[in-house]
């Protein structure tokens, strides 16, 4: 089945096997981390904190963290990226279980283990390329865009809530800090993959040419209207998004739904599984002539269930709503990934990629650290209204007002064939 060919090489086998496992850590984290604020007395103000301490740590690091990519070995900065996380969860959880755990602790630990994970990202995927055949490269990223969610949002997440909820929080923070020990293993047994031979052997040069990379990158962004303008929905959707789902769901369903844990941890799995089979249909599909229409619309419009989840008292009614958005979400992503190959030029695609990144993170911490107070403030059913049509709002914005249907209409992707 070619889709599962990449697996059949062993490094990338190792490399995807542990990429799984630490994903599962990840969505476990989530929920363990929100229950433990819970325990300590805290809010959403307090959860605020601690989210926004990894959301500094990755956006702080991610542009850093490219530049080093190429410089160091792509595996072991992911080694020393997964081995500072275990470090650190490892620490987290024996303070939770013996009582010692304060807030603070959280905060730090949040930051150090955000800034873990901008290392790593770019590192993974800079590595794939020198692992996989590259006729191969479209299957190995198609599984690793299948394995995030399942793993991340859906297996995780449910076995977070339930481990949360048969022990307590710090137990599930030593299990999660097991996903990143085993991935450590997987690395470490993969054999030493060489990083490709500088161009100029000059440290001082070296360092000039990624500065001009980075403006070469930044000034083709700007020139490009369609680029840009996604960038800027983007912005808007991540500071009106992140945050409620990030801080305030949690405690949706303990005062509206009467759930707890696993109630949390069963929302996060829907989540995931539906942005799963979103990205399966939209890619098993060809190319929407209006693409940008298709994606806009699915990100934006996408959005608006989310405006009905402060008002939801039932667990399955919350469970739909967070299903739609996941389905249309990921598959306005599979859109993106591909505008990203077909229209940007292939020697600024590694640059452009990484300023997406960067820009889609940027308003991250700043909706992590409203949400709480704006829910407190406002209260949780008018943050998620604002959270549904905001990005509705900024995407027929962006669409039609930046003209990008008639951008869309002159750059066809999928011309009809000519004749012969």
């Amino acid at each position: 089945m070619r889709a599962l060919r990449p697996l059949r090489d062993r490094d990338f086998r190792l490399l995807w096997m542990g990429l799984a496992v630490s994903l599962v850590g990840d969505g476990l984290w989530l929920v363990a981390i929100a229950w433990q604020v819970i325990e300590l007395g805290g809010g959403p103000v307090q959860l605020s904190l601690v989210t926004t301490g990894f959301s500094v740590g990755l956006v702080g690091c991610i542009l850093l963290a490219g530049v080093v990519a190429d410089r160091v070995s792509r595996r072991r900065i992911m080694l020393a990226a997964d081995a500072a996380r275990a470090g650190v969860t490892v620490v987290l959880g024996v303070l939770s279980v013996t009582g010692a755990l304060e807030l603070w602790h959280l905060v730090a630990g949040g930051l150090v283990i955000g800034a873990a994970e901008a290392f790593f990202v770019p590192a993974f995927t800079a590595l794939v390329p020198q692992l996989v055949a590259q006729d191969e490269l479209l299957a190995a990223n198609g599984l690793e865009g299948m394995i995030r969610p399942v793993a991340q949002q859906a297996a995780g997440p449910a076995l977070g809530g339930l481990l949360v909820a048969a022990t307590a929080p710090g137990p599930a923070m030593l299990v999660n800090a097991g996903t990143y020990v085993v991935s450590v293993a997987c690395l470490v047994a993969m054999r030493h993959v060489p990083l490709p031979a500088p161009a100029d052997g000059d440290a001082a040069a070296a360092a000039r040419s990624v500065l001009a990379d980075l403006r070469e990158g930044a000034a083709y962004v700007v020139r490009e209207r369609w680029l840009w303008g996604t960038l800027l929905f983007a912005l808007i959707a991540v500071l009106c998004i992140i945050g409620p789902i990030e801080v305030l769901l949690p405690f949706a369903v303990r005062e509206q739904a009467g759930g707890g844990s696993a109630e949390y941890g069963l929302l996060l799995a829907g989540f995931g599984v539906a942005s799963a089979l979103g990205a399966a249909l939209v890619s098993s599909r060809p190319l929407p002539r209006r693409y940008l229409t298709a994606m806009l619309l699915m990100w934006g419009v996408g959005s608006l269930p989310l405006a009905l989840m402060g008002a939801m008292d039932a667990l399955w009614a919350m469970l739909v709503l967070v299903v739609v958005v996941g389905l249309v979400d990921a598959g306005g992503q599979v859109i993106w990934g591909t505008l990203l190959q077909r229209r940007v030029p292939p020697r600024l695609q590694g640059r452009v990629s990484s300023l997406d990144w960067f820009v889609s993170l940027a308003l991250m911490p700043v909706s992590m650290a409203l949400a709480g107070p704006a829910g407190e403030l406002l209260g949780v059913a008018t943050v998620f209204v604002l959270a549904g049509v905001g990005p509705a709002l900024a995407g027929i914005a962006v669409l039609w007002g930046l003209g990008l249907r008639r951008d869309e209409a002159e750059h066809p992707l999928d011309p009809a064939p000519s004749a012969s």
